[in-house]
């Protein structure tokens, strides 16, 4: 796509092997997210409202000469720049986690020491899909976030028409949609009356990236409705929060369970495995499923969560 008069650059050099499309992955939601596209060539699309106004950042990895380009477009360009680093992982210190106390998170973080915490500083955009994720398919859910992109967003700045990339809907926009727009979208009142609560509250929510992980995630869960699961998938992505764990998940206690001792558990089993790593606890428990065995499939196959990295 070519250049325009609007366009601001960056090139940055991380001090670790950086995986841009890897590290970004726990932003996309699904394969069709309209907010972020991955496209074949390595870069990676995304659209974004920052405190300074829309933009839209171009991520193109350049790993023969160790950079990584960034391209952006509209009022925010130079935010999203500027913390370009740190949604790559550059503020994701792992300086202290101990594999050790686990043959198998050891191997996981063998082989992956090079994964990262992206952390977006844009709580929002993180929690109104985590919000349509509660209790539902991640079908269902990409689904219901994909529609209400659609219908209520609008068109990200730049060249990005043939990519139809677009803005998630302001906390406004959310806000004044009706009940029956909500069931049109495949989301259920219990999950709508609390996008709504939030986006009410959008202001001071976006402030928790000011504050420590344990006050952010009391300030989050003082909202009906957003539970300890909703609070640490926010906390990974907006806040690149390395000891958030989804407890309450319908997979991960299993998923773990079965990379460390062989058999499915529960929330209280995993927390009490993960507690000799805090504060790297959502760190150690990724690569436990990346170094450990695997649950056993007994039904039709079901994807890796998108915060694993790849085998």
């Amino acid at each position: 796509m070519p250049a325009t008069s609007a366009e601001r650059t960056r090139t940055w050099v991380p001090d670790w092997p950086c995986a841009p499309s890897q590290v970004l992955r726990p932003q996309r939601r699904g394969a069709g997210d309209p907010t972020q596209r991955h496209l074949d060539d390595g870069r990676i699309w995304r659209a974004m409202r920052t405190p300074a106004g829309p933009a839209s950042l171009c991520v193109q990895p350049r790993p023969s000469a160790g950079e990584v380009v960034g391209r952006a477009w509209g009022p925010g360009a130079e935010w999203a720049l500027d913390r370009m680093p740190a949604l790559l992982g550059a503020d994701d210190d792992p300086t202290g986690f101990e594999p050790h106390h686990h043959p198998e998170v050891a191997e996981g973080w063998r082989a992956h020491q090079h994964w990262r915490i992206g952390r977006t500083g844009l709580v929002m955009e993180s929690l109104v899909p985590s919000i349509l994720e509660q209790k539902v398919t991640g079908k269902q859910a990409f689904g219901s976030f994909r529609e209400l992109v659609r219908r209520h967003g609008e068109p990200a700045p730049g060249p990005v028409a043939p990519l139809r990339l677009m803005l998630q809907p302001t906390p406004e926009t959310i806000a004044a949609i009706p009940s029956w727009e909500w069931l049109r979208l495949g989301v259920q009142p219990a999950q709508s009356r609390t996008v709504v609560t939030a986006c009410r509250l959008a202001p001071s929510l976006e402030r928790i990236t000011e504050v420590s992980a344990e006050e952010a995630d009391r300030r989050l869960r003082s909202v009906r409705g957003i539970g300890v699961w909703t609070s640490a998938e926010v906390r990974q992505r907006a806040l690149g929060d390395a000891d958030a764990v989804s407890f309450g998940d319908y997979h991960l206690a299993n998923w773990v369970g079965w990379a460390l001792v062989g058999h499915d558990i529960t929330d209280d089993e995993m927390a009490g495995l993960l507690e000799p790593y805090r504060p790297h606890r959502g760190r150690a428990a990724t690569m436990a499923v990346a170094g450990g065995r695997s649950r056993p499939r007994r039904g039709p196959r079901m994807s890796v969560p998108t915060h694993l990295p790849t085998r």
